[in-house]
This record gives C-alpha cells, sequence and structure tokens, in this order.
C-alpha cells in the first residue's frame, strides 16, 4: 500500500465525506474505495485549520475549470499532474473528443487501476495513464501516451506546488509552458506564504513533515509568480469568495490588502505565447 501516497489518500477520503453531505459541492461515488488504506485515519490526523472545507473548495474549483471545456472547443486534451487518486475521468461530463492524461508514479497508477477495475469503474472519457517520475524528464513519456504539443491543452495541477521547492515550481510552471500551444490554460493552488509560517498552522505542518510530505512553498504574490513563468493570472480567488465555496468557508474572507493574513489561492491562468 506504500504504492498509494498518503496525499492521494487523504484526499480521496475528503472528497468521499464531501460526497455524503447534503449541500455536497460535488460527488465522486469512488473515493471511498480509493481512500484505503490510512486516508480515514489521516482526516483525523490532519483535522483542523479548514482544510476539508478547503479541499471541496478547490476540488470544485478545478471542476469548474475542466467544465468550461465546453464553450471552448479548441482545448481537447487536459492533462492531470500528480494525479493520485483523482476520478475526474470518471464523473464528469466530457466533451466527446476530450483526451485525459494523468501522470503519476507508476505504481500508485497500478494499484488505482486495480481498484477501479474490482469497482468495476469506466471512464467517462478517452482517459490514458502516463506513469513518471515529476522530478525527472517526464513529457517524453506524455508524448507516448498520444499528447500533442501543438494542440492546445488545459493543465490540472492540484495540491503540487505545495510539496516543491520555489526552484522547483517555477521549473513546473516553465515546464508545461515548453509544451503549450497558444490558447493553452492552466488551473492550479498554491499557498500563501504567510500561511507556512503561522503559529496558527504550526502544529498541522509539524504533522506532515513527521509522514514525509512537507509542505514548503508559498508565495504572497501568486500573480507575479505565474508571469514570471509565463501564464498570465486571469482568474484569482480565496476560499470563500464568490466561484469559490461561498458560504461553505468557516472562516471570514480576508481583505486584499491586509498584510500577514493566511491564505489559500485558487487560480486560472492563460499561457503567454513566446
Amino acid at each position: 500500500m506504500h504504492a498509494v501516497s498518503y496525499t492521494a489518500q487523504w484526499m480521496a477520503a475528503a472528497r468521499s465525506l464531501e460526497s455524503e453531505r447534503d449541500d455536497a459541492l460535488f460527488v465522486d461515488p469512488l473515493a471511498s474505495a480509493l481512500a484505503a488504506p490510512d486516508g480515514f485515519r489521516l482526516i483525523e490526523r490532519y483535522a483542523g485549520g479548514g482544510l476539508l472545507p478547503f479541499i471541496s473548495i478547490r476540488t470544485r474549483f478545478l471542476d469548474d475549470a475542466i467544465g468550461e471545456l465546453r464553450s471552448d472547443p479548441a482545448i481537447r486534451q487536459v492533462v492531470l499532474i500528480a494525479a493520485g487518486m483523482d476520478t475526474r475521468a470518471f464523473r464528469l461530463d466530457w466533451p466527446g473528443d476530450t483526451v485525459v492524461f494523468e501522470v503519476d508514479h507508476e505504481p500508485l497508477l497500478v494499484e488505482k487501476q486495480r481498484r477501479l477495475t474490482e469497482l468495476g469503474a469506466e471512464p467517462r472519457v478517452d482517459r490514458r495513464v502516463v506513469p513518471a517520475d515529476l522530478t525527472r524528464e517526464w513529457l517524453p513519456e506524455l508524448e507516448k501516451a498520444g499528447f500533442d504539443p501543438a494542440r492546445p491543452t488545459l493543465w490540472v495541477a492540484e495540491a503540487l506546488t505545495f510539496f516543491l521547492t520555489e526552484e522547483q515550481a517555477g521549473g513546473l510552471l516553465r515546464t508545461l509552458g515548453s509544451v503549450s500551444a497558444p490558447g493553452s490554460r492552466l488551473a492550479l493552488d498554491i499557498l500563501g506564504r504567510a500561511l507556512l509560517r503561522s503559529p496558527f498552522s504550526k502544529p498541522f505542518l509539524d504533522r506532515l513533515a513527521d509522514d514525509g510530505t512537507p509542505w514548503i512553498f508559498g508565495t504572497d504574490k501568486p500573480e507575479e509568480f505565474l508571469l514570471a513563468h509565463g501564464w498570465k493570472v486571469d482568474e484569482i480567488k480565496e476560499p470563500g469568495q464568490p466561484g469559490a465555496g461561498e458560504g461553505r468557508w468557516p472562516y471570514e474572507v480576508q481583505p486584499p490588502e491586509r498584510r500577514g493574513a493566511n491564505r489559500l489561492w485558487l487560480l486560472r491562468a492563460e499561457y503567454l505565447e513566446g
């Protein structure tokens, strides 16, 4: 079971709990089975700080970014980077000619497919798994699976930049840009830097570090960070704002001018040609 990272199990468990709510932001009927063996234990271990509502809000925000493909016929390939136990290929409505690539470590993808097969789950889109080590050169593996860099792409990087250094996060953005045709898009989340330094967050962050999955990177200027690496932000939200879980966030949304506030950014961006 070490094939499935703690993060992937934890996220699946969180999606399962959200799916049980009467006011669920989405329904993921496969999540509970994909959370084994430790996902629900990790929910308890990492409790607090609004993490469960954030995961739900983020999931819906990225779902909505994918949903916009129905009105944008130019983009028909989607890449889920570090896909983990994501089931969007199984639970969302997709334009019929879309191809979805799920990139992650091979052992995780093998175990995920084993469970999906046992559940009798069938994707609702042309789904292609891409075994790859994201810490090394992985684009050739993506292209072997049929990815076409000449076609516009929607890249989805969910809960990924947290675990990278600033240099690695910037490198990832540049890597995506290197194979992004004009019109390509990016949807992702980024931590605010202040959150990583907050005494309020320290117990949770210490538990993550103890489990070997520390949160490392954050920025309080996400628009500038993305722009420096080739991506122009055209939508930025914080949890609790309209379009980002309004009414479901348990905390007051802090005004933009308040310095040092703990922030979690949800972003959509467009690739800048050249």
